[in-house]
Formats: C-alpha cells, sequence, structure tokens
C-alpha cells in the first residue's frame, strides 16, 4: 500500500482505485453514489452531519473533517487480502481525532456470513478471524451468524486509530437504499456489543483495544443514485 495520495480531480477518479472497476462503478451502486455524494459535499455530506449534529455524544457536534482517502486498503494479518474502506476519514473535534471507516451501501450486502467465510477453515483465516475477535473484544463470541465485512471493517478502524494516534472510532454505514436492505444484519453485528441498532444514529460500542468504538449508520439522499 502506498504512503502517498495523489488529490482526488473529481468523483469518476475514485473508479481507478476499485477492485473491478467495469463491474462496480454503475449509476446506482454504491461506490458511484458514495462518490458524488462526498466529493460536491467537500466532506461530510448533509445527511451524515445531521445524524452527527442530532448525536447524544458532543463528540461528533464539532467534527471536522481533516482528509478522506478512496478505497484506503488496511492490512490484516492471516491473508494478502486487505480490508478496503469505501472512504477513510480523519477527523477532529474537541475531543482529539477520530478515525472514521465508510462503508457505502445500496443493494449490496455485506460480504458473506462468518460461517460461510470459514467454512473451509485454513490457518491463515483462522489467525485473522481470531485477530479482529481480540481487536473488538469479541473472544469467545459466536459470530457465525454476523456478516464477516462487518468485522473486518471495523476492526480496520481501530487499526487505523492506532496509527494515527486517534483516541476515537467510527464505523459508519452510509447507505443510500430507501428500504435500507441489510440493516438487520448491522443489527446483529451491533447486539454483538449490546447496542438496540437504529437507522440514523450513532452508537457508542465501548472501548475496544484502548480506543471509544462507535458504530453508525445514515441514510443518504436518494438524488445520488440518479449520478
Amino acid at each position: 500500500m502506498s504512503k502517498f495520495h495523489i488529490p482526488s480531480k473529481g468523483p469518476e477518479s475514485w473508479k481507478d482505485f476499485l477492485a473491478e472497476p467495469d463491474k462496480q462503478w454503475k449509476t446506482g451502486y454504491s461506490a458511484k453514489s458514495l462518490a458524488y455524494c462526498w466529493e460536491e459535499a467537500e466532506g461530510f455530506p448533509k445527511s451524515v452531519l445531521s445524524v452527527f449534529n442530532n448525536s447524544k455524544y458532543e463528540l461528533f457536534h464539532s467534527i471536522e473533517f481533516l482528509l478522506g482517502i478512496p478505497e484506503h486498503k488496511v492490512p490484516l494479518p492471516g491473508g494478502k487480502t486487505e480490508s478496503q474502506n469505501d472512504i477513510y476519514v480523519l477527523a477532529k473535534s474537541n475531543d482529539g481525532l477520530i478515525s472514521i471507516a465508510v462503508e457505502g451501501k445500496v443493494s449490496e450486502p455485506f460480504g458473506d456470513l462468518v460461517s460461510k467465510w470459514g467454512k473451509e477453515m485454513t490457518s491463515g483465516k483462522e489467525k485473522r478471524l481470531n485477530y479482529l475477535l481480540d481487536k473488538l473484544g469479541l473472544s469467545g463470541f459466536d459470530v457465525s451468524h454476523i456478516r464477516y465485512q462487518l468485522l473486518h471493517r471495523t476492526a480496520s478502524v481501530l487499526i487505523e486509530a492506532d496509527r494515527f494516534c486517534a483516541n476515537h472510532a467510527l464505523m459508519l454505514v452510509h447507505s443510500f437504499s430507501q428500504e435500507h436492505k441489510w440493516f438487520d444484519d448491522y443489527v446483529a453485528f451491533a447486539k454483538l456489543f449490546n447496542i438496540d441498532a437504529k437507522l440514523n444514529t450513532i452508537h457508542h460500542a465501548g472501548n475496544r483495544n484502548g480506543k471509544e468504538l462507535y458504530l453508525g449508520w445514515v441514510t443518504g439522499e436518494s438524488e445520488y443514485l440518479e449520478r
């Protein structure tokens, strides 16, 4: 992973960073909707800021966007495949730096269930899963019914919080689905942290490996499904 990042030339330039650009860069898909929404906002979109401002956590009331990196890859042990954040954001508030992993969604699921992903458990997969659960403070939990992507995406934001010396981390789902597709999977994941997840809400998931972890779901503006 390069440590040098080229400034964006606009939302269309985000296409180049996708794993499968011809498949993923289409109108009505999350990659394109997310790129246009965040680029036009030049930072946090209105839908995201609204949820931040209405949060019961003052941390998000004074939040300031510092930098964003599209398709940011975070290496994980137990294999060569990284956790690829749709957008990684480093922000700050009155209480310090905030590491944010943004997961864009429309109709795409959060990947396979852990039970399917680990059906043929190799030593590499076992090492990775144990690492993720330890990072999230979930060692010993039954996660067979959880979507694997939610585990590694949330762990990735904690990893980057360590790297940037941020005391706070947020895994944020920015979904443009007006039917809230796959929200049930997010709810199941949040329950691992004793959270009764709600739409357009930021939840505190506790202190995980020395970082204050938050989970959030924001429903994006439907207009970006037409871009």
